[in-house]
C-alpha cells in the first residue's frame, strides 16, 4: 500500500471518526437538551461557519479548480477534443446544478409540508388565545433555523418522502466533498481538503444534532441521522479511491470529470450557502469578515507551503 492510499484511508477514518463524534456532543450534553436560548452557540457557530468559508473558497479558487481544469483539459488534448464549447466549466455547472435541484426540491417539499402544519395547529392556537406567544413560537423557529445554518431540516413534518428529500440533499453535499478527497493525486492536497471538509461537516452535523435534540427526537434517530450523516463523505472517498486503482482506460477522464462535478459541489456550498447565509445577517458583519479571511488565508498558507 502506498503512501497516498494510507493518506487517504486516513482521512476516511479521520472524517468518520469526527463526524459521528461532533453529532453526538449536544446530544449528550445537558445544556443542548435543557437551554431553549441558543444566542451564545449560535453565534460560536456563526463565526466558525464563516471561518469555513474562507476556508471553501480557498480550496475552491486555490487548489480544486485550478487542478481540475488542468486535468480535464490534459485529457481533451490527449484525446484531440477540439471544440470551441466551454465543456470543462459546464462539467462543474452540472455538478452546482444537480445540487441546486436536489436542495430546491428539498425546500419545496418542506415548504408544502409546513402549510400542512400550520393549518393542524391552528385551530389550537386559536383555542388558548395567545396571538403574542404565537409570535414567539415563530421567533424560536426562526432562530432554530439559524442555529442550524443551511441545514434545511423541518422534523416535525409528517411526509416521510420530504424528510427523505431533505436528508438525502445534505448526503450528496457529503458524498461529492469526499470524491474530491478520493481523486487527489497528491497527499498534500488530500490533506488540505480534508481539512476543509472537516472544519465544514462538523458545523453541518453539530447544527443538525442541536435541530433535533431541541425538536425532542428520540435518541436512536439522532444517532440514526448522524451516523448514516458520517458515513456520507468516507463513502465518497471510497469511490473516489476505487476509480483511481480501477486504473481504467478511461480512468483519467472518468477521474476528471468527478473533479469536476465535485468542484461545482464546491463552488454551491461556499457561495450559496455558507457565505450568503451569514454576510445577509446583520450582526458581527466585521468580525464574520475577518473571519472569512481568517479561514481563507490558513489555506492559503497551507497551499504556499505544500
Amino acid at each position: 500500500m502506498d503512501y497516498l492510499l494510507q493518506v487517504k484511508i486516513g482521512a476516511l477514518v479521520g472524517l468518520l471518526l469526527l463526524t459521528v463524534f461532533f453529532g453526538f456532543i449536544p446530544a449528550r450534553m445537558k445544556w443542548f437538551r435543557e437551554t431553549s436560548g441558543t444566542e451564545t452557540h449560535r453565534v460560536v457557530l456563526s463565526f466558525i461557519s464563516c471561518f469555513a468559508g474562507g476556508v471553501f473558497l480557498a480550496a475552491c479558487l486555490l487548489d480544486i479548480i485550478p487542478d481540475y481544469l488542468s486535468d480535464i483539459n490534459a485529457e481533451l488534448d490527449a484525446r484531440r477534443v477540439d471544440t470551441s464549447f466551454p465543456l470543462p466549466e459546464f462539467i462543474m455547472a452540472a455538478g452546482f446544478f444537480t445540487v441546486l435541484i436536489v436542495e430546491r426540491i428539498a425546500l419545496n417539499c418542506r415548504q408544502d409540508a409546513m402549510q400542512g402544519s400550520d393549518q393542524e395547529r391552528a385551530p389550537l392556537m386559536q383555542a388558548n388565545g395567545h396571538s403574542h406567544g404565537h409570535g414567539q413560537g415563530k421567533a424560536s423557529s426562526t432562530n432554530l433555523e439559524g442555529s442550524a445554518h443551511h441545514v434545511h431540516m423541518d422534523l416535525q413534518a409528517h411526509s416521510s418522502f420530504r424528510s427523505f428529500m431533505l436528508f438525502f440533499s445534505l448526503s450528496l453535499h457529503s458524498v461529492f466533498e469526499g470524491l474530491a478527497i478520493g481523486l487527489q493525486t497528491t497527499d498534500s492536497k488530500v490533506l488540505e481538503i480534508c481539512i476543509a471538509i472537516v472544519v465544514h461537516k462538523s458545523i453541518i452535523v453539530f447544527s443538525l444534532s442541536v435541530k433535533l435534540v431541541q425538536s425532542a427526537v428520540p435518541p436512536m434517530w439522532v444517532a440514526a441521522y448522524v451516523g448514516v450523516f458520517a458515513m456520507m463523505s468516507p463513502l465518497g472517498i471510497g469511490v473516489g479511491i476505487g476509480v483511481i486503482e480501477a486504473q481504467l482506460a478511461a480512468g483519467a477522464l472518468i477521474q476528471a470529470i468527478l473533479e469536476g462535478l465535485a468542484a461545482g459541489t464546491f463552488i454551491y456550498i461556499t457561495f450559496m450557502e455558507i457565505l450568503p447565509h451569514e454576510l445577509n445577517s446583520p450582526e458581527n458583519q466585521l468580525l464574520k469578515v475577518f473571519f472569512i479571511l481568517l479561514g481563507f488565508s490558513v489555506m492559503a498558507g497551507l497551499t504556499f507551503l505544500s
